[in-house]
């Protein structure tokens, strides 16, 4: 298993638990911390055992941003550090491109989300908050402006005038809020949370891999298209390719069976 520094990871079950470990700078994100992360949802997308992911963060924060002093202040000081450190890792592809053809991945949101540490979770296919969560798309407080395809991600999921009122005051909103706008998808007590989370992966990574992966292609692609007549057409052409998998087959054979299908020896 690969050493990291900054992050740390657990397998429980099918799930791989991956936790921001710098709790001393509540988690503030560098291009380690970055280039670890997308080396372990690599590894788990290349792991038959991982159903689904879940991301939080250790101590009393998720991700409080990017860390001002290890990253824009070296920017501004000439130093362009590489996108990692440790030459073993595998340097993340475009953010949301990995995220959307990964296994299905939640966020367990402990305490601060902001910047970055929201900007980067809002591709998530669920995103389960504590209620000690407080989120924030801060950018221009930092005289910086939204990464990430958060621009699209935030108004799809709060509308197009909560996304600009959260974007134009880089205002914190606290969980109860969060909810209310569809900045979060589920609330549950700070105790609760990773059960929840867990809960929830567990119940996208019991179903057919490669179904997962198609259902979100569609989702990803769709959700911003204006053709019909394409959407349902690129729908009829996974449709068909989904019939002649052996998890189709599976399916039905449980059903009929009364029993639960098992995708996962096949």
């Amino acid at each position: 298993m690969t050493e990291y520094t900054q992050i740390l990871t657990e397998q429980r079950d099918d799930v791989l638990l991956v936790t921001f470990n710098r709790p001393d700078r509540l988690n503030a994100w560098t291009r380690t911390m970055g280039a670890e992360l997308a080396d372990a949802i690599t590894g788990a997308n290349e792991d038959a055992s991982v159903g689904s992911i879940v991301v939080t963060g250790a101590g009393r924060g998720f991700c409080a941003g990017a860390d001002i002093g290890a990253e824009f202040q070296a920017q501004l000081d000439g130093d362009e550090p590489s996108s990692h450190d440790d030459k073993t890792m595998r340097p993340a592809k475009n953010w949301v491109e990995m995220i959307r053809g990964s296994k299905p991945i939640v966020a367990a949101v402990n305490g601060a989300a902001i910047g970055m540490g929201l900007s980067m979770i809002l591709s998530f296919d669920r995103i389960v908050a504590g209620t000690s969560a407080r989120l924030s798309a801060r950018f221009v407080k930092v005289g910086v402006v939204p990464e990430l395809a958060s621009s699209r991600f935030l108004p799809q999921r709060v509308g197009f005038g909560a996304a600009s009122d959260l974007m134009l005051s880089g205002r914190i909103v606290e969980s109860d809020e969060a909810l209310a706008l569809g900045l979060v998808d589920e609330l549950v007590a700070d105790e609760d949370l990773l059960d929840a989370a867990i809960a929830r992966a567990k119940s996208y990574g019991e179903n057919a891999p490669p179904h997962l992966l198609w259902v979100k292609e569609l989702l990803t692609m769709n959700a911003g298209e204006e053709d019909i007549g394409l959407i349902q057409r690129r729908e009829t052409d996974a449709l068909n390719l989904a019939y002649k998998t052996p998890e189709h087959q599976e399916a039905v054979s449980a059903f009929l069976e009364k029993r639960q299908p098992d995708f996962r020896s096949l």
